[in-house]
């Protein structure tokens, strides 16, 4: 795997905003990043009361929306990489969420 860079790994998240498009995070040093949000397939697979029901973990460094149960790393976000989840782990993972 990658080394993160230093500047990368302290970046810590102080808000979070999902729209149909993007997924944007506003970090505690003042910048602020959006990304598509089509490079997270379970969050554009989400709704939006799904979207608004995230929490920071690792103090900031990274973000976790239960009911889609996807974790972001907020270092990776800033070095551009998107999620790395298989199509078929996507696929498995919206049958289960079609099932009552």
């Amino acid at each position: 795997m990658e080394e993160i860079s230093p500047l990368e790994r302290n970046a810590v998240a102080h808000d979070v905003t999902v729209t149909a498009k993007a997924l944007t995070i506003d970090l505690a040093d003042g910048r602020s990043l959006s990304v598509p949000l089509s490079w997270y397939p379970r969050l554009a697979h989400g709704t939006p009361p799904e979207w608004a029901k995230w929490e920071l973990i690792g103090g900031g460094t990274g973000i976790h929306w239960p009911d889609l149960d996807e974790d972001i790393c907020v270092a990776y976000l800033l070095e551009g990489r998107r999620s790395h989840e298989s199509p078929r782990s996507i696929a498995r993972w919206l049958d289960e969420r079609r099932s009552p």
